[in-house]
C-alpha cells in the first residue's frame, strides 16, 4: 500500500491535500508542529518538530513511508523572507530527505516558490528564468532545490506563486482586504498596478497531488499562468461585497523592489502534467469570500 507523509499537514495548503491523498488510496501520516487534530477522517497525525534531526529520524523509521509531500518551513506572513530559520529549515529537509531515502522512500515532491527566480523576468520559467533570489527565504528554497538535484530519488519540486482561499492567513492580501471589508473598516492598499498569478489553493493541493503522483522530475511551476492586477483583484472583492468604495488606493507605497509583474510559465503543469485548474478567478473568490463569512466570528476574535 501506498504510504505518504506530509510535513505542514495542518498548514494553508497541506490541509487541503489530505482529503485528495485519502482518495488517491494512500495510507496518510501528517505532521504538525502545534496540534493533532485533523478534519480529514483516516489521516494519522503526528505532532512534531521537525527542526529536531531525532525526532525526524525516529518518526521516518517508525512509519517508512513510500511518499513525501513537504510543505514544512517557517511561513508566517513578512517574518519569512529573512528568518534566520530558513536556514535551519534547509539542513532539516536535506536531513528529512536523506533519511526518507535511506529507509525505502520511492517518491518526494517539494514545495518551492516563486521567489527562486529573477523577478525582473516578468514571466518566469522553469528552463529559461535564471534563479536569482532577492531574499533569504528564496535563497534558501533554492539552495535546497540544488542540494536535492544531487540525490538519486524520484523527486519533483513545485514552484509556487500566489495562492488564495480559506483558511488564507490574515495578513495576506485577500484575506486582508476580505476580512477589512466583512469587518465595515477601509481596506488600505497600494496603487494595485501590480499584476500577479493567482490560483486557489485547492487547486495547488490538486496540483501537488497530481505531481506525487505522477513521473515528472524538476522544477513544476504551480500557478495559473494568468496576470492578475492587484488593482483589479481587490475592487473584485470590493463589488462582490457591496462596498468597492472602502477600498483605498494609495494608502501606502510598495516595496521599491516590488516587480511590476510576476506570473507563471505554465506549459510544464499544463503540458507535461496534463493538469488544469477547477476554479477560476470569480469562483474562487465567491467560494472564498463565503468561507470567510462562514467563519468571520472566529476570524473577528
Amino acid at each position: 500500500m501506498k504510504k505518504v507523509l506530509i510535513t505542514g499537514a495542518s498548514g494553508f495548503i497541506g490541509r487541503q491535500c489530505l482529503p485528495l491523498l485519502i482518495k488517491e488510496g494512500y495510507e496518510v501520516h501528517g505532521t504538525s508542529s502545534t496540534s493533532l487534530h485533523c478534519d480529514t477522517p483516516n489521516v494519522k497525525m503526528h505532532k512534531i518538530d521537525l527542526l529536531d534531526g531525532h525526532q525526524i529520524d525516529g518518526l521516518i523509521d517508525k512509519l517508512r513511508p513510500t511518499h513525501l509531500l513537504h510543505f514544512a518551513w517557517v511561513t508566517t506572513p513578512g517574518v519569512l523572507w529573512n528568518s534566520s530559520d530558513n536556514r535551519r529549515w534547509v539542513e532539516a529537509s536535506l536531513r528529512l530527505v536523506q533519511i526518507f531515502k535511506d529507509k525505502g522512500g520511492q517518491r518526494a515532491v517539494f514545495a518551492g516558490t516563486c521567489a527562486e527566480y529573477d523577478w525582473s523576468e516578468g514571466v518566469c520559467s522553469e528552463t529559461h528564468t535564471p534563479l536569482r533570489p532577492a531574499t533569504l527565504y528564496g535563497s534558501c528554497k533554492k539552495d535546497l532545490f540544488e542540494n536535492l538535484q544531487t540525490l538519486e530519488l524520484d523527486l519533483a519540486w513545485g514552484r509556487i506563486f500566489h495562492l488564495y482561499g480559506p483558511y488564507e492567513p490574515q495578513k495576506k492580501l485577500t484575506a486582508s482586504v476580505v476580512l477589512s471589508l466583512l469587518k465595515g473598516e477601509n481596506a488600505l492598499c497600494s496603487h494595485g498596478n501590480q499584476e500577479r498569478d493567482f490560483l486557489h489553493v485547492q487547486d495547488v493541493a490538486r496540483a501537488f497531488v497530481a505531481l506525487l503522483e505522477s513521473s515528472l522530475q524538476g522544477a513544476v511551476n504551480i500557478g495559473s499562468g494568468i496576470p492578475v492586477s492587484l488593482k483589479s483583484l481587490c475592487l473584485k472583492i470590493g463589488e462582490k461585497l457591496g462596498i468597492p468604495e472602502k477600498l483605498i488606493f494609495g494608502a501606502f507605497s510598495p516595496p521599491k523592489d516590488d516587480p511590476p509583474l510576476l506570473v507563471a510559465d505554465v506549459k510544464r503543469l499544463y503540458n507535461e502534467l496534463q493538469w488544469k485548474p477547477r476554479w477560476n478567478l470569480e469562483t474562487g473568490l465567491d467560494q472564498t469570500i463565503q468561507w470567510w463569512k462562514e467563519n468571520f466570528t472566529k476570524a473577528h476574535v
